[in-house]
């Protein structure tokens, strides 16, 4: 049997460079060489959108963003998370074998908690129960498909850790490879995609470049790029500049090389860095914006897709739920 890779996107708002490169993309080329496993997160996104118009609106946004970016929904299996029951009923038996302790230092819930004190709240304040627990979901997501690799991000490797922590135990404690252990796969070339201000890439910044946008819109979105004052004769340290730091990665490696002494060498200013990269980008998103809007044109279309994917997800899922059940003694 193949070996199978799994990832997801949450649906909380518009698909931007930083999804694309650093989760759709490389996910998307494992296709070639693993049984793949797409799905749309929309239970994982309830923990901050409460917006019912809101989430149906993203959710197909981001099936028509993969679709657009060349998923094949007939070599991969591609759905929405809330269509599969059987990884809920997963979740339950997961969270059975998980301790606390291991919850309470999840990345995702210290930090909440950290701010909180920081300002001098409540440390739980605004805190619920999805955001907490939302470790044993994901691990659910991933160990109910039997997922070998799972490409995430690299504030998202806790995540995949946490899954096998529990998959251990549970095989530790029944004495059976019952789950299979699933290894993170995070691009270090793509590790953390830098904004508009230098940070990361992120809607909570509000420092994205959305994927979609029309050229004007995409130009005036790129040359709102935080620079320096550096004039145009002045060599330039590539490795500091945001322009640079995004370009090359749709570079290849002799094409980045070239870019980088071209900033290095003096000469080009950043008006001119800003428009090499808006050309490049550009020339990207051009056949994939097309085709989104088409997508997004005809609904009934995006949902027959996912419910082809829901069907065949299902099937492997309920399947392997059978099989945990007997493990444990559920019958």
């Amino acid at each position: 049997m193949a070996l199978r890779a799994l990832t997801g996107i949450k649906p909380t708002g518009e698909p931007h460079v930083g999804n694309w490169l650093g989760a759709i993309r490389p996910a998307l080329e494992l296709a070639s060489s693993y049984d793949t496993f797409y799905f749309i997160a929309d239970y994982h996104a309830l923990n901050s959108i409460y917006d019912a118009d809101a989430l149906r609106k993203n959710t197909l946004s981001i099936a028509a963003t993969y679709l657009a970016f060349g998923l094949d929904p007939g070599r991969s299996i591609f759905y929405r998370q809330s269509e599969i029951p059987e990884v809920f009923e997963l979740a339950w038996i997961l969270a059975c074998f998980t301790p606390k302790g291991l919850m309470n230092r999840a990345h995702s819930y210290k930090d909440s908690v950290a701010k909180n004190v920081e300002a001098g709240r409540d440390p739980d304040q605004n805190i619920n129960m999805g955001l907490y627990s939302y470790p044993v979901l994901m691990a659910a997501d991933i160990l109910i498909f039997s997922a070998n690799l799972v490409p995430v991000g690299a504030d998202q490797k806790q995540h995949v850790e946490i899954a096998r922590d529990i998959a251990e135990r549970i095989n530790h404690n029944y004495k059976t490879a019952l789950f299979v252990l699933p290894e993170p796969k995070i691009d270090d070339h793509v590790k953390t995609i830098v904004g508009l201000d230098g940070r990361k890439m992120s809607k909570s910044y509000d420092n994205t470049i959305p994927l979609f946008l029309e050229e004007k819109p995409l130009l005036k979105r790129i040359n709102q790029i935080v620079t320096n004052s550096q004039a145009p004769e002045e060599p330039k340290d590539p490795e500091q500049s945001s322009i640079f730091n995004l370009h090359k990665l749709l570079l290849s490696g002799p094409e980045e090389e070239a870019l980088r002494s071209r900033y290095r060498a003096g000469g080009l200013g950043w008006g001119h860095a800003k428009k090499d990269y808006f050309e490049a980008l550009n020339a990207r998103l051009q056949g994939p914006r097309k085709e989104y809007q088409r997508l997004m044109s005809d609904p009934a279309a995006l949902e027959a897709i996912l419910a082809q994917g829901r069907d065949k997800a299902r099937a492997k899922a309920s399947v392997f739920l059978d099989t945990v059940r007997s493990t444990i003694g559920i019958r």
